[in-house]
C-alpha cells in the first residue's frame, strides 16, 4: 500500500509520542528465564516451519525419504511419518 512521505512521518510521530507518554507497569515486566524460553519457542517453531519447507522442495526435487532422513538424522520412515503429511500435495 503506498504511502505519501508525510504519512511516513505522521506515523513516526505518533509512535515516538506514543513511546515518549509511555509508563511501565508491574505487569511489562517479563523474568529473563521466561523471555529466553519464549525466544527459544519462537525459534524452534520457525525452524520447524524451515525444515518442512525443505523437505517438501527436495521431494519435489526428487529425494528418497531415506536421503532425507539421513540430512535430518533420522530414519527414512519418521521422516516420512513426520514430514509426509506436509508433502501429500507434492
Amino acid at each position: 500500500m503506498p504511502r505519501s512521505v508525510q504519512e511516513i512521518l505522521d506515523h513516526a510521530d505518533e509512535l515516538a509520542k506514543r513511546f515518549e507518554d509511555y509508563e511501565p507497569s508491574p505487569d511489562d515486566e517479563v523474568a529473563v528465564a521466561e523471555h529466553l524460553l519464549r525466544r527459544a519457542a519462537l525459534a524452534r517453531a520457525r525452524s520447524e516451519r524451515q525444515i518442512s519447507e525443505a523437505v517438501e522442495a527436495a521431494r519435489r526435487a526428487g529425494l528418497s525419504w531415506k536421503r532425507i532422513g539421513t540430512e535430518l538424522g533420522i530414519t527414512a520412515q519418521a521422516a516420512q511419518q513426520r514430514y509426509g503429511p506436509v508433502t501429500r500435495s507434492v
